[in-house]
């Protein structure tokens, strides 16, 4: 396939890139949302307001084919909820319930706690060896690294853990939080369903406050600890908010732009997702405003992304969106998520197969000048765009520097003053300037993943 780009889209996509580090449409976005919304927890009545006026928002931008899409969720209310060492060392602890945790009962739970070092340390242990205790993981303090690199291994220690929890025995799940901070602000995040239903209360500590309890139990005394929360779950629906620019001349080959709309509930969900959402839209309508590009670019807001749903009959805005749109999938060329705050961008991911050609060349020499350099190439995505991947779809990647993101995410601390306008409009250069030489280049995205599938198999 023709890899090649005109001089006149190379030009094109450097003056957007160059025009876009003076401009705070995203900026001004996510401030308006985090502003007159504050926290869009998937489901309430916040997420459905922010959705309709980003809606209208996109309209009023001149974005064509502006749709809101609803499906059915289980949604989730945090209630009031406490933590604290009785007995031996008593003392108030700062903790969050998990997004999706069941309640403890009306009085609490009082039980002596078992600590781990390791999830794997916890699931070594036979049936009933933590009988009546309240399970405490805790994996050391994440170090923070632009490229996020501890958050997986820590964040599955939040969906798996209640489970194995249960399965031997305890009657609760506390876990040191999902952070690289060190401030006494707990993190959420979501744990898993198992057969339909969360196992057992779950709690996040604090940094500090998970220090304090490993040096209580390192005295060798027995630790009491007591837990109360009147979370609860309610029938409600979430919604992806879908507009476009149109393609002028090949408007059936869809390029998707992704990010959430919905946050956890103690912020304001600015770098979580509201940013990407401010970049995204951004990216867009600088393409249109120069002109309609050849192929359409597709933004989507996508709802529900931050919560686990109790069955297959429930699923995320990515993948509802994959259902609906059925055969149509054939045609989305290509699909990119900004989901890691606002810092800059630092790496190029294009999709496998992409790496060293004529169009990596191009589009990394047209970065250059925002200090973004080729990165390892992309198959996952996100969250949001990963059924889209599942499906065939290739995605790039335009990695952002997370080294503070783990400090605020998923924190009360997650608030608009944590972006700084400078490294969006970075962002925003770099994903306008990106798109501009997919859109109207010539590039079959599918046919090269496709073809290096193939190489891969064969090899």
């Amino acid at each position: 396939p023709a890899l090649a780009q005109d001089a006149a889209t190379i030009a094109a996509a450097e003056t957007l890139r160059d025009n876009a580090l003076n401009d705070d449409i995203a900026y001004e976005y996510t401030r308006d949302i985090t502003t007159l919304f504050g926290a869009r927890p998937a489901g309430a009545a916040t997420d459905h307001a922010a959705a309709a006026w980003a809606a209208e928002w996109m309209r009023r931008n001149g974005f064509q084919n502006v749709h809101v899409e609803t499906f059915p969720l289980i949604g989730w209310e945090r209630g009031s909820e406490s933590a604290e060492i009785v007995g031996f060392g008593a003392q108030k602890l700062y903790a969050a319930a998990l997004g999706h945790s069941v309640p403890t009962p009306a009085e609490g739970i009082e039980a002596e706690i078992a600590h781990f070092t390791s999830l794997e340390d916890l699931m070594a242990l036979p049936a009933g060896a933590l009988d009546g205790k309240i399970a405490v993981v805790d994996l050391g303090q994440m170090v923070a690294d632009r490229s996020g690199s501890g958050y997986g291994p820590r964040s599955r220690v939040r969906s798996a853990g209640p489970k194995a929890a249960k399965e031997r025995g305890a009657v609760a799940f506390v876990m040191r939080s999902v952070g690289s901070d060190h401030h006494r602000m707990p993190h959420t995040g979501t744990t898993g369903y198992h057969e339909g239903e969360v196992p057992l209360p779950s709690f996040a500590l604090s940094a500090p406050d998970a220090d304090q309890v490993a040096r209580l139990a390192a005295t060798g005394q027995t630790i009491r600890m007591k837990l109360f929360s009147s979370a609860r779950t309610y029938e409600t629906h979430s919604q992806n908010v879908i507009g476009e620019i149109t393609g002028a001349t090949r408007p059936e080959e869809v390029i998707v732009l992704g990010s959430h709309m919905d946050s956890w509930d103690m912020g304001t969900g600015a770098i979580d997702d509201a940013a990407g959402g401010g970049i995204t839209l951004a990216t867009a309508l600088h393409i249109a405003r120069a002109g309609r590009p050849a192929r359409t670019i597709r933004v989507i807001l996508y709802g529900a992304e931050e919560v686990a749903q109790p069955s297959e009959e429930y699923v995320k805005g990515g993948g509802f969106y994959l259902r609906n749109i059925g055969d149509a999938v054939e045609k989305h060329i290509i699909a990119g998520e900004s989901d890691l705050g606002a810092d800059n961008v630092y790496a190029l991911g294009l999709p496998p197969g992409t790496q060293g050609s004529e169009f990596d060349q191009i589009a990394l020499r047209v970065l250059a000048p925002l200090n973004i350099e080729a990165g390892s190439p992309e198959r996952f995505g996100g969250v949001d765009i990963a059924p889209l991947a599942g499906a065939g779809v290739p995605v790039f990647g335009l990695k952002q520097d997370a080294t503070r993101y783990f400090d605020w995410h998923h924190t009360a601390d997650d608030t608009f003053d944590k972006i700084d306008p400078a490294q969006m409009r970075q962002n925003v250069a770099a994903w306008v300037a990106l798109v501009k030489l997919i859109a109207d280049s010539e590039v079959d995205f599918r046919a090269i993943a496709a073809a290096n599938t193939a190489s891969a198999q064969t090899n």
